[in-house]
Order: structure tokens, then sequence, then C-alpha cells
């Protein structure tokens, strides 16, 4: 098979636990685009944590793709064009803070070039922000301060609590938004039907790029739609037993230029 596509988790995956590319994968991935093979980044983070790494892929010279907010946006890199974009609804951002602050947990979104959250100093809110280099501004009135539209609301904190609201939250906002865990202390919040596969899904009907000529390659829980969707799945060896048990291949860690391993079997 012709792969014409790649398309990327970021943590875990394409950057290592420093949050970056090493020279290795980025050789790989330069190769790759060299011979027509389109990449993709694929990543909960939004678009302004992404751009970063796209830039430093090249992405806007061999017109590659940004998949933000767990596909609730792709932009194309080469035009700097919206091809989709999905908002949450307004009136579910205060639930959400309700909720949240009711499980004694922390909430966060993206304000421009930044992000707005109830606590600064909160350990799992500076780890989102060290994720996406983005400054961190501390909403005493978070729901009467937040500017919208919001793509996606982040819930942070311990796996226990956050599991438990997960499944409440699951089951009353049934129909009008999703909300799964892409970290054990992360908490996606986004508009019904936003996941990384539906979204890859509808970038391969604009292009005209059949599944079967793509590679997903990725390692969390937010992952295992895109890897089971596409024609050759890829797990990370360190991703869970669930998300490898849906994968066609497993490759390295990403401490070991597991996605570099990946271009030069199935792409180079």
């Amino acid at each position: 098979m012709a792969y014409k596509m790649i398309v990327l988790d970021l943590d875990g995956t394409l950057t290592n636990e420093k949050k970056e590319i090493t020279a290795k994968t980025y050789n790989s991935l330069m190769q790759a685009q060299q011979q027509g093979v389109k990449i993709v980044l694929a990543s909960g983070r939004p678009t302004y944590g992404i751009v970063p790494l796209a830039r430093q892929l090249h992405l806007s010279e061999y017109d590659g793709y940004i998949l933000a907010y767990n596909g609730g946006k792709i932009v194309s890199c080469g035009s700097g064009a919206t091809i989709f974009n999905q908002e949450l609804s307004p009136e579910l951002v205060p639930y959400l803070h309700d909720e949240a602050k009711r499980a004694g947990l922390q909430i966060l979104t993206y304000q421009g070039d930044g992000i707005a959250a109830t606590r600064a100093r909160d350990k799992y809110v500076l780890h989102e922000a060290f994720i996406n280099k983005m400054p961190v501004v501390e909403y005493t009135d978070f729901k009467t301060q937040v500017e919208y539209p919001i793509n996606k609301c982040l819930i942070v904190g311990d796996p226990k609590p956050l599991h438990a609201l997960e499944m409440r939250l699951s089951e009353s906002l049934r129909g009008r938004a999703m909300v799964y865990r892409s970290a054990g202390f992360f908490l996606e919040c986004v508009p019904p039907g936003i996941e990384k596969s539906q979204s890859l899904a509808r970038l391969l009907g604009e292009l005209g790029i059949k599944r079967e000529e793509v590679i997903a390659v990725g390692d969390g829980y937010n992952d295992k739609g895109m890897i089971e969707y596409a024609g050759l799945g890829v797990a990370m060896a360190n991703a869970s037993i669930e998300v490898q048990d849906g994968a066609d291949y497993i490759t390295y860690s990403n401490e070991e230029d597991g996605v570099a391993h990946v271009v030069e079997k199935f792409i180079l």
C-alpha cells in the first residue's frame, strides 16, 4: 500500500517527554513530505498550541493540516483556511463549571493566545500550560469572564474524582456534548460528534483520500477511534493496553522515536 497521509497525535506520540520532536523523527517526516505524503497533526490541544510544531515541520510548504480540539477545528496549513469548526454550546459552559467545582476539580478553556482557568497554580492547569506553551490567567468569576466562541473546555484533577465526574457527565450531557479523558487527569468536554476519527473522515472527503491510504499513530484514549479507522492504525509502546488492542501495529515508545520507525518501515 502506498500511503498518502500520516496522522499524528502529539503528546506521547510525536513529541518526547520534553515535548520536543527529536532530530530522527523530524528528518523522517521531512523525507515523507518530500515524497508527497501529507502530515496531519491531530490533538486535543488548541490550534495555538499546535502551530509551533506545524511550523517546525514546514506543514505550510507541504500542505499539511491541523486537527485541533480533538477534531473540533480543522485548519489547512497551506492556505490558512478553516475547513471545519464546531463550537461548544454557550449554555453548557456554566454547567460544566459548576459540576467541576462541585467535584473539587478545576476547569479551563482557551482565550486568544492564553489559557483561562479557575485556579492558575493548579498543577494540572500548569501541565496543560507547559504542553501548549501558553500563559495562564486565573478567572475569579469564570462563568462571566469567559468570551465566546469556545471549542472546548478541559476539566482537570486527580484521576479518581475525575473518572466519577466523567461517568456523571457522560449521562447528563448525552446528545449535547461529548466528554472523555485524553489522560488520567484531563477530561475533554467538546461538542457532540467531535472525535478525531470523525474529523479525519471529513478531511479525507475534502481531499479525496481513502482511509486505506492513511496511517494514524497515537497513544491516548482519544486516539483509539482514529487508530481503528485508519488503513494502518499504529499504537505507541507507551499506549495503554486498550489502545494497543485496537491497533494493527505497535511501534516503539515516544522516547524511542516510535514515529520515525513507522515512517521508515511503512513509507520510506
